[in-house]
């Protein structure tokens, strides 16, 4: 039941009289504190990083060509670069989980002892930084034949390519 006294409207609710002009305003401000985080966290989700487009003297390929390399050169090491948990729901088969804060010269030295030879690198895709991070690394310790999966894990797995768990 509203009453209408002077400007102020009231309600009568459980024998007490709420404003509602109050509770209006209450609400506005409720939608206006929603409305502002749910951009601020859309704008937020544009601001993950991006792996770079490139990294000077790293071949990138797609999925369809990593692929190919691991057909053509079967004891290619590859590194995932993702966290264990992530590797043993998935990964590709033949891959050594390494994960790029982990990597040392000596665990890549372990995996891929001649310098010159060719190692393929993936992690989650790019909005994941840890394989182009790896491969930073590889390039620092002299790897010079390092080969790049940028579209990582999401590319492989939205391909519906061949993959193996633990």
């Amino acid at each position: 039941m509203n009453l209408l006294l002077g400007y102020t409207s009231l309600m009568i609710m459980n024998n007490r009289y709420l404003p509602v002009q109050g509770r209006m305003k209450s609400l506005a401000a409720i939608q206006f504190v929603l409305a502002l985080f749910l951009t601020s966290t859309a704008c937020l989700a544009d601001k993950k990083p991006v792996a770079p487009k490139s990294i000077d003297d790293v071949v990138i390929v797609t999925a369809e060509e990593a692929i190919d390399l691991i057909l053509a050169n079967p004891d290619m090491p590859i590194i995932d670069s993702r966290k264990k948990t992530e590797y043993v729901k998935g990964h590709i088969e033949g891959a050594v989980s390494i994960l790029n804060t982990d990597l040392t010269e000596e665990d890549l030295r372990q995996v891929v002892p001649e310098k010159d030879s060719a190692v393929l690198f993936y992690c989650n895709g790019e909005r994941c930084l840890r394989s182009s991070d790896a491969i930073r690394k590889a390039k620092s310790w002299g790897y010079t034949n390092l080969i790049w999966l940028r579209g990582g894990w999401e590319e492989w797995t939205d391909k519906q390519l061949p993959v193996v768990s633990e």
